[in-house]
């Protein structure tokens, strides 16, 4: 079918008004942004954007993210109008209970959509993280003649993106990584929900891109396709990441909101609707209208889709003969399947009083998993001296080696965070990020994602309390465990000895249906000797009894996660001395014991040992629920203190000697 003027425009104001239809049938949404922008969105999809939409999980597809997820009814209409499985009864139940059109795009709910976007800037970087690893599986699987990877990431980002500091990290790290497949559309309509954007976003966009290292391209209207279409081919060429500025009008069509704030966030009503209609031609009924011939020309992506992946197969059966170990592990990466036999390379720590700190022992089993995990990759936000992450021998990944695996986020954490769930989203590799648990604060976003979307990204937190001592309150967490246990769909574990952090890692790789988090100390922990306690296995459960002390029934039970397992460990030998029988319990995470039936959970903690201490360098917040109504919480209700960390647990009770004093209490109050 020939793109004539008059049918392009037809076509793209099917894209606006599916999408403007939806937002008033719901009384609810966002309908500036899909008529504003719905040319650029057009002339990417139709003219670029390789895709499957019978297959929308085909490896080799360029990836679409709509970073400015609030305008998700132009992507429900593409996904609709190209032959994607979204019925036009889901969209007609746009922000409805139990439908596949949400308000803002959330992965995994809805086939076709790449990232979950609505908090602005998460998706500009989350494309950031989806180059990194499009450009390292190229640079391991690609071979002369047979490109198996080799596709785009492109996205349509907004004012508010570029506004908020997480795509600012993200576009300077792509900048400095000179990651070319990176090709960003601006939706430059410079409104905001306050009105123009000249009240607080004025400095030249452009320049500020220019000196990320990005190249620039500037379209003075949004609306000519081919402008747009020349950019992005212009974009393909250069081997840096782009940014095109296309100058759009919100709600463009719209006679009384057309590029003002009111256009952004709210349905038009029927009378702006219709309006908006005649000003461009369209019929006022019926609502969801796609005539026939645009309906046509869409759902030629299906079988142009199917072209493309069924040569992308040839490719890749002719690459499997040429080169069959390569192309078998390719395949396993992409399913997310461990190779067998990699829990042989966990490490085993032999007993030691004096210990380490648990992130060293981080560090060792991450290079012990590195040579037999090659798809493991991650860094650290500036520290990874400090956070014990760098995979030793292996080079560092940048524009002149994509082989490396080690990543320098520098000090962005934020953007360190929504890469890495790029990464993650991307698929065919485990990725990691790190930094220091109070500069958690930093990145939560970012982790409330992760778990939202149920990626397996690792996140591995050092410095996990009061006890990294000296550098004082600004470093030391003390809300952080509890705020971030309360994210669903997070698995936190803080783990008490060297062989509890070989299991950290063990249950953080086999999940791969959310985020895990790994909190470790500074401080050191002695490596507990096995041959006396219960085996550090049980932390896959997420609490276990190490052990009974002392003759005859337990008469109270003392819980700890982390460095804590040793005060309780210490408590429990002097109280079983004095004729005091206990349970010791390793408590390292409590979503994984959350996750085990009852009558493992009561075996764990029965009814009949109500005196229950437990003890944790944090706020006490949620410790409730495994207390009981005897229990105490040996917990931190204020910020720490500048000295060494001996000296701070001893001043704020973190001591075997005021557990003990919390225990005898208990029993004669009873």
């Amino acid at each position: 079918m020939k793109e004539t003027k008059e049918f392009q425009e037809r076509a793209i104001n099917t894209i606006r008004f599916l999408s403007a239809d939806a937002v008033q049938q719901a009384k609810s949404g966002h309908p500036g942004l899909p008529m504003g922008a719905a040319a650029l969105a057009y002339a990417l999809w139709t003219r670029h954007l390789k895709h499957n939409p019978g297959n929308p999980g085909w490896p080799d597809r360029d990836r679409f993210i709509l970073s400015g997820g609030h305008g998700s009814m132009l992507l429900y209409s593409l996904l609709h109008l190209t032959g994607y499985p979204l019925s036009l009864d889901e969209l007609k139940q746009f922000r409805q209970w139990g439908s596949r059109t949400p308000g803002h795009p959330e992965y995994g709910l809805t086939p076709g959509v790449e990232t979950t976007t609505g908090p602005l800037g998460q998706g500009f970087a989350n494309g950031v993280g989806m180059a990194i690893a499009e450009r390292h599986l190229a640079a391991v699987f690609n071979r002369p003649g047979y490109e198996i990877v080799d596709h785009y990431i492109y996205a349509i980002v907004t004012d508010g993106d570029l506004m908020e500091g997480v795509a600012s990290e993200a576009a300077s790290l792509a900048g400095h990584l000179k990651l070319g497949k990176l090709i960003y559309l601006y939706d430059d309509n410079r409104i905001s929900i306050e009105g123009s954007t000249n009240i607080a976003f004025t400095e030249d966009r452009g320049a500020r891109f220019e000196a990320y290292g990005w190249q620039v391209l500037r379209i003075d209207d949004g609306n000519d396709v081919n402008s747009v279409d020349a950019a992005i081919q212009e974009a393909k060429q250069d081997p840096r990441p782009s940014l095109i500025i296309c100058r759009t009008h919100i709600g463009y069509g719209m006679p009384n909101r057309q590029d003002t704030a009111k256009a952004h966030g709210e349905p038009p009503g029927d009378e702006e609707l219709n309006a908006a209609k005649l000003r461009l031609g369209w019929p006022l009924e019926p609502r969801f209208l796609i005539p026939e011939d645009v309906a046509g020309f869409f759902c030629q992506a299906v079988s142009r889709g199917a072209a493309l992946e069924a040569a992308w197969k040839e490719r890749f059966e002719a690459y499997r003969r040429e080169y069959p170990e390569l192309a078998a592990e390719f395949e396993r990466r992409l399913k997310g399947e461990l190779p067998s036999g990699w829990e042989e390379a966990l490490p085993q720590f032999p007993a030691d009083p004096k210990g380490a700190a648990t992130r060293v022992f981080s560090g060792k089993v991450i290079n012990a998993l590195a040579g037999h995990l090659p798809e493991l990759m991650g860094g650290s936000a500036d520290l990874a001296p400090s956070t014990n992450t760098w995979i030793a021998d292996v080079p560092a990944f940048q524009s002149d080696n994509p082989l490396g695996r080690n990543l320098h986020f520098g000090v962005r954490e934020h953007g360190m965070g929504a890469i890495v769930n790029g990464m993650a989203y991307h698929g065919g590799l485990i990725p990691f990020g790190a930094t220091f648990l109070v500069f958690s604060d930093y990145m939560r976003p970012a982790v409330r994602l992760s778990a939202l979307s149920h990626l397996p990204s690792i996140w591995v937190y050092t410095h996990d309390s009061v006890g990294l001592g000296e550098d004082g309150p600004t470093h030391q967490p003390v809300e952080h465990l509890a705020a971030l246990r309360a994210i669903p769909n997070l698995t936190v574990i803080r783990p008490g000895d060297g062989n509890e952090v070989t299991q950290a890692w063990k249950a953080a790789l086999a999940n791969r249906h959310g985020p895990t988090l790994l909190a470790l100390s500074r401080q050191a922990t002695p490596v507990l000797d096995r041959s006396n306690y219960a085996p550090a296995d049980g932390l896959l459960k997420g609490a276990y009894v190490l052990a009974d002390l002392g003759e005859g029934k337990p008469q109270a039970l003392l819980m700890a996660s982390g460095t804590e397992l040793a005060i309780i460990l210490e408590a429990g030998q002097r109280l079983a001395a004095e004729g005091i029988p206990v349970r010791l319990v390793s408590f390292p995470s409590w979503e994984l014991f959350a996750a085990q039936d009852s009558a493992y959970q009561a075996s764990v903690l029965p009814a009949e040992i109500p005196i229950r201490v437990s003890v944790e360098a944090g706020v006490k917040m949620g410790w409730e629920r495994w207390l009981g109504p005897q229990g105490v919480a040996v917990s931190l209700e204020r910020f720490g203190a500048s000295a060494p960390y001996q000296e701070i647990y001893r001043h704020l009770g973190f001591t075997p000697e005021h557990v003990i004093e919390v225990v005898k209490q208990l029993l004669a109050e009873r």
